[in-house]
This record gives C-alpha cells, sequence and structure tokens, in this order.
C-alpha cells in the first residue's frame, strides 16, 4: 500500500471515529515524521480509544517528535520516534547490554520499536517508585502515549530556562531524584541535563528512552556523566558537591575519577 493512500485512508477513519485534528497544518510534515508505519500504529491507537485529539507539536527532538494531544479530557503526549532518520549508532549503544532486552533484530526498525518499549518499561519503574516523570499511557510500535505536563496545551519551559528563586533547593532535589532513581526504580537517567528537567509546579525529568540499569556495562560512567553534566549547570548559580561524593552516595561505590577528568563525554 503506497504512503498516500495510508495518508488518505487514514484521514478518512480519523475524521470517521471522531478524532479532531486540532492542527493539520503541524500534521503535514509527513515525509519525516509520519511514515507508513508511524501511521499505522497511530490508527491502531485512535481505533482503540486511545485518542480522541490530536494537536500541534510540543518539541521536535534529535531522534523524536512530541506532538500535543487528548483522550477525552486527558491531555496527552504523543512521541513519535522517526524510522527515517533517528540515529541507529547512538540508540544502539544504550540498548546493547541492557539485560531486559536481549536478542533484538539489529535493524533499524526493530531497534526503534525496542527503544519505544524501553522507554515505556523506564517511565513505567520510575513512576511506579514515586518520581516526578510523565506516567506511561501506552506504546505501540513508534509511539508512545504519556503524560502531557504543562498547563493550556503548553509544555512546562526547560530548567535551562527558568530563572530560579532558589537554585541550591533545586539542585539539591536534582540529586535527591537521581539517588531515588539508582536505588528505588533501578535505573541511570543517563542522559540528564538542564534540558531534559521541566519545571512546572514542581521539577519533572523527561527523556527517559535511554536511561539503563545500574548493571548495564557502562551504567558507572553514565551516571558519572550526569553528575558531572548537573554540576556543571549548577555551579553558575549556588555551590555544589563533589562529583564523586555525589556518586559513592548515590551507588555505595566509590568512582575511580570523576566524569570531568574522563576523555570521553
Amino acid at each position: 500500500m503506497s504512503l498516500d493512500r495510508v495518508e488518505s485512508n487514514f484521514d478518512r477513519e480519523v475524521e470517521r471515529l471522531g478524532v479532531r485534528i486540532k492542527d493539520m497544518d503541524q500534521l503535514k510534515v509527513r515525509d519525516d515524521v509520519f511514515d507508513e508505519v508511524t501511521l499505522l500504529a497511530l490508527y491502531k491507537l485512535v481505533h482503540k480509544g486511545w485518542i480522541t485529539a490530536i494537536g500541534g507539536s510540543i518539541s521536535t527532538g534529535k531522534e523524536a517528535n512530541v506532538f500535543f494531544g487528548e483522550r477525552g479530557d486527558q491531555d496527552l503526549a504523543i512521541k513519535i520516534y522517526r524510522i527515517r532518520t533517528a540515529n541507529f549508532n547512538a540508540m544502539s549503544e544504550y540498548i546493547i547490554g541492557d539485560r531486559r532486552f536481549t536478542g533484538i533484530k539489529r535493524t533499524k526498525k526493530d531497534l526503534i520499536f525496542t527503544w519505544t518499549r524501553k522507554e515505556f518499561s523506564n517511565l513505567k519503574r520510575a513512576t511506579d517508585a514515586g518520581l516526578a516523570v510523565p506516567m506511561p499511557l501506552v506504546w505501540d510500535r513508534n509511539i508512545l502515549l504519556m503524560e502531557f505536563l504543562g498547563e493550556d496545551e503548553r509544555p512546562y519551559p526547560q530548567l535551562r530556562g527558568v530563572e530560579l528563586e532558589e537554585p541550591a533547593a533545586v539542585y539539591t532535589e536534582i540529586l535527591s531524584f537521581m539517588k531515588k532513581l539508582y536505588q528505588e526504580a533501578g535505573l541511570v537517567h543517563a542522559d540528564l541535563s538542564e534540558f531534559n528537567i521541566l519545571y512546572g509546579k514542581h521539577l519533572y525529568v523527561i527523556d527517559m528512552g535511554q536511561a539503563v540499569t545500574p548493571d548495564h556495562p557502562r551504567a558507572q560512567y553514565f551516571l558519572a556523566r550526569d553528575i558531572y553534566n548537573i554540576n556543571r549547570y549548577f555551579s553558575g548559580f549556588c555551590t555544589v558537591r563533589d562529583d564523586k561524593e555525589i556518586f559513592t552516595e548515590i551507588t555505595g561505590k566509590k568512582g575511580e575519577r570523576s566524569a570531568a577528568s574522563r576523555s570521553e563525554r
């Protein structure tokens, strides 16, 4: 079936099912995001009643686009990983070595499907531990539906764009999040920075797809890098703690070197 035909069928079926398209111009970026596989997955989610309205773009990242959506009165974030343009090599680093996802095929499509499932699993672990992350709802192929973090269809701002009244308290809260994520959820975020922390009613951490379990071969390096990134950012606003001290507190292990001294970034 051609992509044009899939799109046409999708549009007709969406209309038949009563799904509102709130920003059609945003959804016309189909050559990059809405390929045949994505449209079929989206159709399945619509057909099962997970989506009743699709809105405009919330964000465009290196690997995925996020759109606003609705399920009745519930606001959604619709995260779509781009099959055509996602960085296969960068993503595989965080999946290979993760014992939860062994035996996957090494094709780009299968890797991205696994990545979507992995982010759902990571978010579920974090929410079960009581951590402030988007609550995962359902996933299908390369699409993940999550709780929308924002107000009036506008997402909460990234930490980097917020003027903090008490930066030291926020810094302490983030370190506490990292510790609880490791000790109670059994995860290392592996890409934590001011870009994937949202500041709303309180702090929220997003982009959990790359998070790994502590037994991952590179988990300690990823944790050290997270600590370094948070200390780097907050060093301009408040006194920060020693990298090694934080690492030891989180893991109960002494790090051999601080992240700042590592040549690999």
